[in-house]
């Protein structure tokens, strides 16, 4: 097996950073000291003096666009791009082409990703109004979750049947995933505003459509189903500094049976951006108010959400260039999340510790991801090495996402991803990816589910 020693790193790792050595063997940590020697002649080692090393970043929903929506992204090209930003694990959701809504439709995503992906991966089942039966045999233990649209979705996975959501809720001890806007409150708010301006609706009034309303009517009712049947939820996106109220930090996160997550664009852009940005923002639920945004951040700091993802549901620049009602929702961020967090970082918005906990550490306690998030012996080798001193700009030769555009182009950031480690492998080194490694299914302790 061949070893890495990482050298003279400053550690971060559960709450606390502090300097030493890590020593990998094939695909595993194997010694964490403060120094650690030479055990073989043939090891590689890194000098990591004035970087810091984190675990790899694991997103916990990204929409890779793979089986029948290749034209946007492939799992090859959007792996290619996390892995670049220190994302080593993604979850995946299942609204593809076809809808990842049986376990066949399912397993044949795991087959395209076993042969291209570069990072570590899962998919989520999609559940639907009538297929409770399939969605029963997920297996806990290879599948990351359940996911429910509660909000329009593509196709038929609009789950609006309140009968059958209580029997998908007390059914499954699965987490279950949800993506929370009420739909009779967005289509009213649509037609309203659809009498006024036609198809030419000012992309403005984006979050006046899908509103705080709608958001929270939606959101409130899944809590309310959960508390109810005593089902495992964790709520997608929240968007609004109302439904953060809704969530607590009185419980310890491993027994949390309610958990949130806020994606980076919904910390980083407010309702005036749409003036400079239009459509490249249109994000379901909307990016919202200034005050929103606050509220957002605070929630997180306080430990009412508990983990950062990305949502990165990208589309081609031709489809995002279109009209409000054609433009579709979505953009890509999993090359640039974490560097736009160590960006809130140097502004003093969050310290380093804390975006390892909610980008690392709570999605695989969250998850019950086996031997992934932190840095620690017999831990898989998932490991980001990051420059918070190497100021760089995003632009069209630096993208690697499919659809080549970013909401974050022409932005400064001051740090940057130079190593990631995936199972033990070097896969990307200061703008180099190495194709020879591929990623991993994800595993999960759930032997009791």
């Amino acid at each position: 097996m061949s070893l890495t020693l990482i050298k003279n790193a400053q550690i971060v790792n559960e709450g606390k950073i502090f300097e030493g050595d890590v020593l990998i063997d094939g695909e595993y940590i194997v010694d964490i000291d403060a120094s650690i020697s030479l055990k073989s002649s043939n090891t590689t080692v890194i000098d990591a003096e004035g970087k810091y090393l984190f675990p790899g970043v694991i997103d916990d929903q990204v929409h890779f666009r793979e089986p029948g929506l290749t034209h946007k992204a492939t799992i090859e090209s959007e792996s290619k791009a996390a892995v670049a930003g220190g994302i080593t694990s993604f979850i995946e959701m299942p609204n593809t082409v076809p809808q990842a809504t049986t376990q066949a439709l399912l397993e044949e995503k795991f087959e395209i990703a076993s042969n291209s992906s570069y990072a570590n991966y899962s998919f989520m089942f999609g559940g639907t109004n009538d297929n409770l039966e399939e969605l029963l045999k997920t297996d806990p233990e290879n599948v990351a979750g359940i996911k429910l649209f509660l909000g329009s979705s593509t196709g038929n996975m609009l789950v609006d049947n309140e009968e059958v959501l209580e029997k998908i809720f007390s059914s499954t001890k699965m987490l279950i995933a949800v993506h929370c806007e009420d739909e009779a409150t967005i289509k009213k708010n649509l037609e309203t505003y659809l009498k006024e301006y036609g198809e030419e609706i000012p992309i403005e009034l984006h979050p006046k459509i899908r509103s705080e309303e709608a958001c929270y009517l939606s959101s409130s009712k899944a809590i309310k189903l959960a508390k109810k049947t005593g089902a495992r939820l964790h709520v997608f996106h929240l968007s609004t500094e109302k439904e953060t109220h809704l969530f607590s930090n009185k419980t310890p996160l491993a027994k949390k049976q309610i958990t949130a997550e806020v994606c980076v664009h919904h910390l980083w852009f407010d309702e005036e951006d749409y003036k400079t940005k239009g459509t490249l923002i249109k994000w379901n639920p909307a990016v919202k108010t200034q005050k929103d945004k606050e509220g957002l951040w605070k929630a997180l700091l306080e430990d009412k959400i508990d983990v950062i993802a990305t949502d990165h549901a990208p589309h081609t620049l031709e489809e995002k260039q279109q009209s409000y009602t054609k433009a579709p929702s979505g953009g890509p961020l999993v090359q640039h999340a974490l560097p736009a967090m160590l960006k809130a970082y140097k502004q003093g918005l969050i310290s380093i510790e804390k975006i390892v906990e909610k980008m690392c550490h709570n999605p695989a306690i969250i998850f019950n991801i086996e031997k992934r998030g932190f840095v620690k012996k017999g831990y898989y080798a998932d490991l980001v090495l990051v420059d918070i001193a190497s100021p760089w700009t995003v632009n069209k030769s630096n993208i690697l996402y499919k659809c080549s555009w970013s909401p974050f182009e022409g932005d400064t950031f001051y740090s940057k991803i130079t190593h990631t480690f995936v199972n033990g492998h070097l896969v990307y080194k200061n703008g180099i990816i190495n194709d020879t490694f591929k990623g991993q299914r994800l595993k999960f302790n759930r032997k009791n589910e």
